[in-house]
Parts: C-alpha cells; structure tokens; sequence
C-alpha cells in the first residue's frame, strides 16, 4: 500500500468538468493527456475531477497547446516561488506531479479518512487510467479477491480496533492497519472463488445506485444504505468469514479476538528471543 499521486502544482494540472470540457473542445486531440483523478472528497460524493497527465508522454504532443503550456509555466513559477528547496527541484519538471506512484495495474483506491458511522468504508476497483490523489491510498497489483477480503466485517472489525482518529472518522494507514492486518493463512480454490462472487455482486449493484446519480456517501450511510447494497455485503461477510474458519463469529468481540490471536501465531515466528544470561 502506497500514498496516491502529489500534485504541489497550486491547483494548475487539476481541472474540473467543465475546465476539460473547454479544453477538449478546443483540442479534441489532448483527450488522451486528461485522465481522471480520484480524490478523497470528490470520491465520495461523485464529483468529477481531472488532472493533466503528461508522464512519459512526448513534449510534442502539448507543445502547440497554448491551455497546457500556459499551466505548466503556472506551475513552474509556483514551485519557483517556494522556500522549500525539494518544491524547488521540482520546478525541472513542471509538467508532472509532485510525487507519482501511479500504478501499472489494477489497484485497491482506500480513502484516508472516513466517517465513524459507516459500517462498511466503500472501498473501489480501478484501473491504471484513474489516478489517485494523495487524499487517497492505493493498493497495486490486486484481484477481486482482495477487494474482497479488505471490504468485509472481517477486516472492519480490524480497522476499528487499531486505525487511528481524525476527530472521530476513520484514519486508515498502511503502516498500522493494513501492514498488520492477519489475512487468511489457507484459502481452497473454491473459497477464494465465492468471495470474489460476492465481491463482484457488491461491485455491480453498488454501480447500479451509482449510475442512477447516488454517491457513494448516501450509499454507504447507515440511514439510507439499499438493502440489496446490505444484503449482497453480508454475503460477503459470510464467504470472507469462511477463509477464517467454519465456525460463526457470533459477534464482532469475537471477531476481533480471533484476529489478534491470528496475529499473534503470525508474529511469533518474527520476534527474536531473548538470550538467557549465563
């Protein structure tokens, strides 16, 4: 799990729908240099954002773009400007991010923050086009199945106990809560292939209510979540819970004492014993 994309371009290569709908408008032939850009806020609540995108892109292919040059001369003054001797390296190339960790493949997009009240943090599928903002986490080189196994009670259960609080919301990190969270030690053939079955099912109805103008805030609230959306999360539950064993968890105490003593058999074998004095 890495941080998302860093701009530090003072807003110059983020454009919002209608800045990229005059902009394609009058340069149809930059659609392929304007890619998504998926931050926390705009997530959530299904605003659309963009980004100008020009890593291992020919300078040729901009150069003639008065729109594009103009903003990448704002950026370079921008880091020019600043008392930061490390924002000031990156005036070199004002035509990229801050910071890029795109990944190459599919990737698991993991909100920083999120609110207490969600029983479920919507976590989401994409592919290498969409780029994460630093707002947001990502997980590279992932499958349905981990979707899965990071969307379920299960791993809630874990989020609860150990992230950190803004306020009261969810802090999610890689270093406390993803790097530490027990995973299923055996999974058969058949079991990953029930959770990534329900892993699916919630994906497709959850973009259902989407493409019907939901965001994903009223979705995920516990006052207004469909029941399908409920129902088809609970299935998953189920599936991801039978990685862990057969038997029910009655409750999530239970859960979360499972998980710690799972990490615990996990970590054992890591932590050097003490050497016994003569």
């Amino acid at each position: 799990m890495s941080f998302g994309n860093m701009p530090n371009d003072n807003g110059h290569l983020i454009l919002s729908g209608e800045e990229k709908k005059t902009l394609l408008g009058k340069y149809p032939e930059a659609s392929d240099l304007i890619h998504p850009l998926i931050s926390s806020k705009e997530y959530f609540n299904n605003i659309e954002r963009w980004c100008i995108w020009l890593k291992d892109i020919s300078p040729t292919r901009y150069k003639e773009i008065r729109e594009i040059e103009d903003r990448i001369k704002a950026v370079r003054d921008y880091r020019l400007a600043s008392k930061r001797s490390a924002t000031n390296n990156l005036a070199k190339t004002p035509y990229l991010f801050g910071k890029i960790r795109q990944s190459k493949s599919k990737y698991i997009l993991v909100p920083r923050h999120s609110s207490e009240r969600r029983n479920y943090i919507p976590f989401s599928y994409y592919g290498p086009d969409n780029i994460v903002h630093d707002s947001c986490l990502m997980i590279p080189d992932t499958t349905i199945f981990h979707f899965g196994i990071i969307s379920s009670s299960m791993h809630m259960s874990w989020v609860r106990q150990v992230c950190g609080r803004l306020e009261s919301r969810y802090r999610y990190s890689a270093k406390l809560v993803y790097n530490n969270f027990p995973w299923p030690p055996e999974v058969s053939e058949s079991q990953k292939e029930k959770v990534e079955q329900c892993a699916q099912a919630v994906l497709d109805i959850r973009q259902g209510f989407l493409d019907e103008g939901s965001t994903l805030a009223d979705l995920y609230d516990p006052l207004s979540m469909p029941d399908t959306l409920l129902k088809a999360h609970q299935g998953l539950d189920k599936a991801v819970d039978r990685c862990y064993r057969r038997k029910k968890f009655e409750s999530e105490r239970e859960r979360v004492e499972f998980l710690f003593e799972l990490y615990n058999t996990l970590t054992k074998p890591l932590i050097a014993k003490k050497k016994k004095r003569k």
